[in-house]
């Protein structure tokens, strides 16, 4: 190095040491959310424009008969018919709308394309489905068939996964947790072969949910 560059060089380094240190970065504001609010305030409509957004089918129902119509109308679309439905409750609630379904499971290895199941819960920063293996439907109908349909009720939604999780603990208890708890977020889907999107890789290629407004609101 000649004694020009290395003047240079020791008169960088003398300005930047009378310089003084270099400023500490801000302090984290450690009590502030994490995450941005949700675009939309309304977190049952932020949960719809999420759960679009990552490939879901959202349908909205006022009332059982709007649930049947719809119902069907994505069952014509579909070319399927009646879902395998193994839950008491969401039994009744398809016998009162007129609704066919099956209550066994008589060939459903060879028939399952297409179930209807409740969810624990419904995530609106992530458009996320909440089921687990604690209800009637066990841990098959949500995974198994082609395609798979839920049913709930927009007091179901909450903002983020941890309220989601809350919500498990407070029904079951931390300590009587179902054996299986899974966020569903859009369709089955993966990208590992050759870069090339496959749907129903893994569980269903097609995921739909059916909002039905509170009983109270349904006559």
């Amino acid at each position: 190095m000649s004694n020009t560059s290395r003047d240079a060089v020791l008169a960088r380094i003398r300005q930047g040491l009378a310089a003084g240190p270099a400023p500490l970065p801000p302090r984290p504001d450690f009590a502030a959310p994490v995450h941005p609010p949700l675009n939309n305030p309304d977190i049952v409509v932020a949960f719809a424009e999420s759960f679009q957004r990552v490939g879901g089918e959202f349908y909205y129902c006022e009332s059982l008969e709007q649930l049947a119509v719809q119902l069907a109308a994505f069952q014509e679309r579909q070319q399927v018919g009646p879902p395998y439905v193994w839950e008491s409750d969401l039994q009744a609630v398809l016998q009162a709308a007129g609704i066919e379904f099956l209550a066994d499971e008589a060939d459903f290895i060879a028939n399952a394309d297409l179930s209807l199941t409740s969810c624990e819960a419904l995530v609106a920063r992530t458009g996320s489905v909440l089921v687990s293996a604690a209800t009637e439907s066990g841990r098959r109908l949500s995974i198994y068939p082609d395609q798979h349909l839920v049913l709930a009720r927009p007091s179901q939604v909450v903002a983020e996964i941890g309220d989601a999780l809350r919500v498990m603990q407070e029904r079951y208890g931390a300590q009587q947790l179902p054996s299986m708890v899974s966020l569903t977020t859009g369709p089955s889907r993966t990208a590992d072969i050759e870069k090339t999107l496959v749907l129903g890789a893994h569980g269903p290629r097609r995921i739909a949910l059916f909002l039905l407004e509170e009983e109270e609101n349904n006559g």
